[in-house]
């Protein structure tokens, strides 16, 4: 059977992938076996992607919130914009995770100009500036020209020394950060320039994904109990983490929630960060 992804390319459904997915969003092999069943059921020559992940997400909706909302994983970092302020603070928060010391948004002198740079990470001798190329769609990728345009921005930037956690640092590493994908010649261009990507799937085993479980820094936007306007509230007020919500569920009250609604955020919250 042939169905249409988000691309607008047709490819021959892959039901291993799609398992894959359910199995991510830690649902059991009993509720992932009904789920394809489900699914397979309802299919037809020609469906979309999309509708297969609105299928998915309902059937894992109605079991957990939890699992739907691991599920809805990808879409909530696309939620985390228009213009990536908050992406680029969600990724400090997982340097962070990692031990690293971060800022965000600055404006550092090079040799040649002025630039500014979205977030700067240091850990022993390693400082390293973070540039994110935010996609608010999920066709949209980074091309080569992409570590192209860094590359030249951290040569100018790595020869001058620069006040960011203390006097006199040299940026020694550069990363760039993608919600979606690199093309192919921007993975090749960027590992023979030396420059390292991340990406939603890339590297492999240590890419945005893997990050996000691993420490279970799941974003809010990622949950199903909030309407897209609390979502924003919420970032406003800072509020980037589930697990924010649970540490400190004041923010809730703020943004008007009932104690009935509020024990709901908390209980998927839970749910969620348990899940790993």
């Amino acid at each position: 059977m042939k169905v249409i992804k988000h691309s607008g390319h047709v490819v021959p459904f892959d039901i291993e992938k799609l398992k894959l997915s359910l199995q991510k969003s830690g649902a059991a092999p009993e509720l992932i076996k009904e789920s394809l069943a489900q699914i397979q059921s309802q299919m037809y020559e020609g469906i979309t992607t999309k509708q297969i992940y609105k299928m998915a997400f309902a059937i894992l909706k109605k079991a957990s919130n939890g699992h739907a909302a691991r599920y809805n994983l990808r879409s909530a970092l696309q939620m985390l914009g228009p213009a990536g302020f908050f992406f680029e603070k969600f990724i400090a928060r997982l340097y962070a995770a990692e031990g690293f010391k971060t800022r965000t948004n600055l404006a550092l002198q090079g040799k040649c100009v002025s630039h500014e740079v979205d977030v700067m990470i240091k850990k022993e001798n390693l400082i390293s500036m973070i540039e994110c190329k935010f996609h608010s769609s999920r066709e949209g990728s980074s091309d080569v020209k992409v570590p192209m345009y860094i590359l030249s921005r951290f040569n100018d930037l790595k020869v001058k020394t620069h006040t960011i956690f203390s006097n006199s640092e040299t940026i020694n590493s550069c990363i760039i950060v993608t919600n979606n994908r690199f093309t192919k010649d921007a993975e090749s261009f960027a590992n023979c320039s030396g420059i390292n990507l991340l990406s939603w799937d890339y590297p492999k085993d240590d890419n945005i994904k893997n990050k996000i479980d691993k420490a279970a820094l799941y974003p809010i936007t990622c949950l199903t109990t909030l309407s897209m306007v609390e979502k924003e509230k919420l970032l406003i007020l800072d509020q980037l983490l589930v697990k924010d919500l649970i540490n400190d569920s004041h923010s809730l009250h703020k943004i008007g929630l009932s104690e009935n609604r509020i024990r709901n955020v908390l209980k998927e919250a839970s749910q969620i960060c348990k899940l790993i």
